[in-house]
């Protein structure tokens, strides 16, 4: 069954309820708006911070998307690009492509022009929705982009290039155009995160979308009464599968634009949360604020929240013994999963093992997983190698990509390229990227394990560490170091801090920096190779 099916289902059973609400508290802070439950978009239509969405009008406007697109000849199988913030028309556009039976094709927000160019080009996109934001980027592509016949434009001050999408998706009919859609027909290209260059597309089922709404559901339990918070960019398999779990349940969410340790905790607050999903970094920066005295928590309403779940990228363990101090209420569960398997759930740890902080987890609903060499033969027990996973959500291919698709599957399972290990219990440890591992001297490094030791370091905000190339061991261990705010610190510091490790794991390098993170919190380690690779490390070795 397509979820196109629920959003129908939902439409019809709760269709006065509000199932989405969109905030920007940026905008309530510049306008000194006083947020209020009645301040709705109707009195503040220029620069509404608030806004809401009925199950009932959340179907009609998929249903009008899908029958513009209709209107425009696209036809079952053709492929329509999504660039938009995060929004409150985010979803009725993706359900519509979806109704129309489109393909969707959602784009990073943090593309380049030449990145758009790409993923268009590759994708064979005919037709791209773009927002405000993006007006610079399209602009400078659009005349090279021929395959892309219609550009609609969804905001104000429309670019003379595109059409309104507003203004013409309110003039078609709000009825379901009644495309036969099944499990097999494709659904959605997804994109590598492009770590490693330029992204690769990703191509889903309407079947392997269905398996993530049952995983999710299954995961955690959403109930009618739940409301979901959800910060990460919808572009993202992350944040939109876990929505799904909303979605199943007929449930309430929260798009909130703003990553503030203040706005988080005043969002749970004023609209009774219930689930929130965080990436690493921010919920560093809630536990930062809290023992800052920046933020209490005695000024917010944090009853309803119940849960608490982290995924995209290794969690520290500290960062949960952390947390657990400050809310031991709430349960807590890590997620695993890639793109590639419909985002995460194919690994996740669950509710009722916070024993086991520090592993991903065990299999996923529905789905099976297996540790090999480089043979694909599975490894003994407590012994690291490449993680596969099997199951309903595993893309089809990457589209028109056939060797990265035989690489990546093979007999149905998926290659992570994810170094791991599995304990007595069954339960899986992530230790690095197969691509991030570090030889030196004959010996295996995995940066997450020292990452993961270094952030116990109470001066330390964040850190990534990489291979850094060296004659006589081939490669060594460098730590580039992010510092709390007044958190003077040296390397003679860490270096000592680093005494307890065995000699051969210790970074040999210690470099203070930002350590940058992509939209869905993924440390973006080709940047600080290429930044530390040979040149520079003098410079980046003042110590503070």
């Amino acid at each position: 069954m397509p979820i196109t099916e629920i959003l129908a289902r939902n439409a019809a059973i709760y269709g006065q309820e509000i199932c989405l609400t969109e905030i920007n508290l940026d905008l309530q802070e510049n306008h000194n708006v006083i947020w209020r439950e009645y301040d709705l978009i109707e009195n503040n239509p220029a620069g509404e911070y608030r806004r809401e969405m009925t199950w009932r009008v959340f179907d009609e406007k998929a249903n009008r998307m899908a029958n513009l697109l209709l209107k425009r000849g696209i036809k079952k199988g053709d492929k329509v690009a999504i660039l938009l913030m995060n929004c409150l028309e985010w979803l009725p556009i993706y359900f519509g492509i979806l109704k129309a039976g489109a393909v969707a094709v959602p784009l990073n927000f943090r593309y380049t022009a030449e990145e758009i160019k790409y993923c268009l080009d590759l994708s064979e996109t005919i037709a791209l929705v773009f927002g405000p934001e993006f007006i610079g980027r399209v602009e400078a592509v659009y005349d090279q982009i021929p395959k892309v016949k219609t550009l609609f434009f969804a905001g104000e001050n429309r670019p003379s290039f595109a059409e309104n999408y507003d203004r013409l998706s309110a003039n078609c009919s709000s009825e379901d155009p009644q495309i036969k859609l099944t499990d097999d027909d494709d659904a959605a290209i997804y994109f590598s995160s492009g770590t490693t260059g330029f992204p690769k597309a990703i191509l889903h089922s309407h079947s392997s979308l269905m398996s993530a709404c049952l995983t999710e559901h299954k995961h955690h339990g959403q109930q009618h009464d739940d409301n979901f918070l959800c910060i990460p960019p919808l572009y993202h398999t992350g944040a939109k599968m876990h929505w799904f779990g909303s979605l199943m349940s007929g449930s309430k969410a929260v798009l909130l634009r703003g990553i503030k340790p203040e706005w988080i905790l005043k969002t749970v607050s004023e609209e009774k949360i219930t689930i929130v999903w965080l990436l690493v970094p921010w919920a560093q920066d809630i536990l930062d604020a809290i023992e800052s005295g920046a933020v209490k928590l005695a000024d917010y309403d944090l009853s309803r929240w119940r849960l608490m779940h982290i995924g995209a990228q290794p969690v520290p363990p500290s960062l949960i013994h952390r947390w657990k101090k400050h809310f031991s209420g709430h349960l807590y569960d890590t997620n695993y999963g890639l793109s590639e398997s419909i985002g995460p759930g194919c690994v996740h740890l669950g509710t009722g093992n916070i024993h086991k902080v520090g592993a991903i987890g065990i299999p996923g609903y529905h789905w099976e997983v297996k540790i090999t060499d480089e043979n694909g033969r599975p490894v003994g027990q407590g012994e690291v190698g490449e993680l596969a996973v099997k199951g309903p959500g595993v893309m089809k291919c990457y589209y028109n990509d056939p060797a990265a698709t035989a690489a990546a599957i093979r007999d149905g399972w998926l290659f992570t390229g994810d170094m791991a290990r599995m304990d007595e219990d069954g339960f899986i440890y992530l230790v690095d990227r197969k691509k991030d591992v570090i030889i030196s001297g004959g010996e295996n490094l995995y940066p997450v394990q020292i990452e993961d030791f270094l952030r116990a370091h109470p001066a330390i905000k964040d850190v990534a560490v990489i291979g850094l190339p060296d004659k006589r061991l081939g490669e060594i261990a460098a730590a580039i170091i992010e510092l709390k705010p007044h958190c003077p610190c040296t390397a003679a510091e860490i270096e000592a801090f680093c005494a307890p490790m065995p000699r051969y794991k210790r970074p040999r390098k210690i470099i203070f920096d930002n350590v940058p993170r992509n939209p869905t919190g993924k440390i973006e380690k080709p940047r600080l190779r290429e930044k530390y690779g040979v040149l520079g490390l003098v410079a980046a070795e003042t110590e503070r």
